[in-house]
């Protein structure tokens, strides 16, 4: 690969999952049984691979920390994910306090960058929530907002951009010009 290693960075309920909605914003599911992939994800994360991208999933996961959901449930929930789709990695952070690997710290991008190699200049966040975009700013990612109508919290200030979906999303990092690779 001659060009850089870029990487779209992706949240995981909300983007790829679909969550729990209530009392205006999106909560994770917390059993198996709720456990639902968007239809159109495992197509889109396929045409970001095909286009040189590394995906990488990136979720907080404090239900684990906070005793709501086992850890052993967010595996398999990983693992589904992993069977359902291209992905280079999957970060997963179940503290319920702020460190620095809880998005809006950019910790998890900043880990899966070293690891894979990766141009994080080059790169991509895309989140349903202010926190996600807060994380991929930080880490220096062009950012793209799913705005999935949350009453309860305020959207993220300056996204790159704003869609209403994921396969708006990976059609507009598509549409972008790119280096060569």
């Amino acid at each position: 690969m001659f060009g850089p290693r870029r990487a779209v960075f992706l949240d995981r309920d909300g983007v790829l999952v679909v969550p729990q909605f209530r009392e205006g914003r999106s909560f994770a599911p917390t059993t198996l049984a709720e456990f639902a992939i968007y239809p159109d994800a495992p197509s889109c994360v396929a045409r970001l691979k095909e286009a040189g991208f590394f995906t990488v999933v990136v979720s907080n996961q404090p239900d684990v920390g906070a005793g709501r959901t086992a850890r052993e449930i967010v595996d398999e929930m990983s693992l589904r994910l992993r069977h359902a789709m291209p992905l280079d990695a999957i970060k997963i952070c179940c503290h319920t306090s702020q460190c620095a690997c809880r998005k809006p710290q950019p910790g998890m991008l900043l880990e899966a960058a070293r690891e894979l190699k990766l141009d994080l200049k080059e790169s991509f966040m895309v989140g349903d929530r202010g926190s996600d975009i807060e994380a991929g700013a930080a880490a220096g990612c062009r950012t793209v907002f799913i705005d999935l109508g949350y009453t309860a919290e305020p959207p993220p200030e300056r996204p790159n951009k704003i869609v209403g979906s994921f396969r708006e999303a990976a059609d507009w990092i598509l549409s972008l010009p790119q280096e060569d690779s």
